[in-house]
């Protein structure tokens, strides 16, 4: 596949792949006759797989550790990150109820 065709494809921009290549998480696998950057199946794969990493939370730096590391490592990482998530989540929870709570308030100045 063509870079053009990863990114349609994964649904990531030029410049993530760029990124991605810079940290050395992915490379290249080749070139066509026209020149355009080819990748295959195991790089749109990896490509995936540092997207969803990203998607939650984890920093480029973050994934040039765990992407290649053990099972073992890769799931203790995963274990923390799904915690922090909860974590937010939870703020994000208390948040919503105390906007909630404000706009019942409001809602009933406005009525008095």
């Amino acid at each position: 596949m063509t870079l053009r065709e990863i990114c349609e494809t994964l649904e990531v921009s030029r410049r993530t792949v760029q990124g991605y290549e810079k940290a050395g998480l992915v490379t290249a696998t080749g070139r066509n006759k026209y020149g355009y950057l080819l990748y295959d199946d195991t790089a749109k794969l990896r490509i995936a797989k540092i997207k969803f990493y990203q998607q939650l939370g984890f920093t480029i730096k973050e994934i040039t550790v765990i992407i290649d590391a053990p099972n073992v490592v890769l799931k203790a990482a995963l274990e923390r990150q799904v915690q922090k998530l909860r974590q937010e989540k939870a703020e994000i929870g208390e948040l919503i109820e105390k906007a909630n709570q404000m706009i019942a308030t409001l809602s009933n100045e406005t009525n008095n």
